[in-house]
């Protein structure tokens, strides 16, 4: 029985001069509400039709602008519900792109707007009912999981709350890479004819550090100091990603000479990390005490050395 006509405005509770926006929101509303995977009340699965129906004409421009100038008739009297596989299409459970395939024929309704609209409502784990002798593994969904440098150093368990509400507990691995991809599998979108779901993809993003640089498995941090420091050596402490250490600055250090620390980078799969690159920074007080001053001078009116020359 096709779907009688209401105005389709009506049905999605918006007006008339509604954005794209707010269609696509009152529709996503209220196919949750009524998705017969979700709602099992009488006559849920008509009013999930009827909604279904009014938002695949008005998320359409040009469909929309016949509307828009012919109300019921914008399809020359035809009633879009009874059209060619609309009313199988939902009898058994479409939720989007699907149908038929054999050796010559591919039937496909919709255009893949309402399989991408339902995995993310529902997760792509609702009934996957297709028509008899179709099989397919759900599709693959992939997010995006960021990081610190210390959360990715450290591992663990993190819990993580997707944009469609799903909520998982990732375990993720000790040292884990930028672009590294965590996989939760059967999370992904509901497969069809009994076919297995497709799985969720985490892609790993490390965030920029306020204090670290990063080169694969090295970090590399600058070190800070003065120039006595510098020129006699010193024992400084350096931070690292977890506590701080502290390490022999050679007598006559300039700038950018790079310490390197063993064992004080990004850990590695097997539990090895890699090197930490103290980059030192002569630091000159930005004001002197009269004292100081008075060194600086004797030291500028006693020294050969010349940094120009070399």
């Amino acid at each position: 029985m096709a779907v009688a006509f209401r105005d389709y405005y009506e049905v999605l509770g918006v007006p008339r001069g509604a954005s794209n926006e707010e269609i696509r929101s009152a529709y996503r509303k209220l196919a949750r509400q009524y998705h017969p995977d979700v709602n099992k009340d009488p006559g849920a699965e008509d009013r999930f039709k009827e909604v279904s129906e009014a938002y695949e004409v008005l998320r359409d421009p040009e469909k929309r602008e016949k509307y828009d100038r012919l109300g019921a008739n914008w399809k020359a009297g035809e009633d879009v519900s009874g059209a060619s596989g609309f009313e199988e299409y939902f009898r058994r459970g479409g939720g989007g792109r699907g149908g038929f395939n054999g050796d010559d024929v591919s039937i496909e309704f919709g255009d893949g707007d309402f399989s991408d609209l339902f995995e993310g409502l529902f997760g792509g784990r609702g009934r996957a009912r297709g028509f008899e002798g179709f099989s397919r593994r759900g599709s693959d969904q992939e997010a995006v999981l960021e990081l610190s440098l210390e959360e990715a150093a450290r591992g663990g368990k993190r819990r993580i709350t997707l944009a469609d509400g799903r909520d998982y507990e990732v375990d993720i691995p000790r040292g884990v890479r930028d672009g590294q991809v965590i996989r939760l599998a059967g999370e992904g979108g509901g497969g069809a004819g009994g076919a297995p779901p497709g799985d969720l993809l985490l892609r790993i993003r490390l965030r920029p550090h306020p204090r670290f640089r990063r080169d694969g498995r090295d970090l590399e941090v600058d070190l800070p100091v003065a120039p006595w420091e510098a020129a006699l050596g010193a024992k400084v402490e350096v931070q690292t990603l977890e506590d701080s250490v502290r390490v022999m600055v050679p007598a006559g250090s300039s700038c950018g000479r790079r310490l390197r620390l063993r064992g004080q980078g990004m850990p590695g799969a097997g539990g090895s990390a890699g090197y930490l690159y103290a980059v030192i920074k002569i630091m000159v007080p930005k004001e002197l005490s009269k004292q100081e001053r008075k060194h600086f001078q004797a030291l500028a009116e006693t020294s050969k050395f010349d940094p120009r020359s070399r």
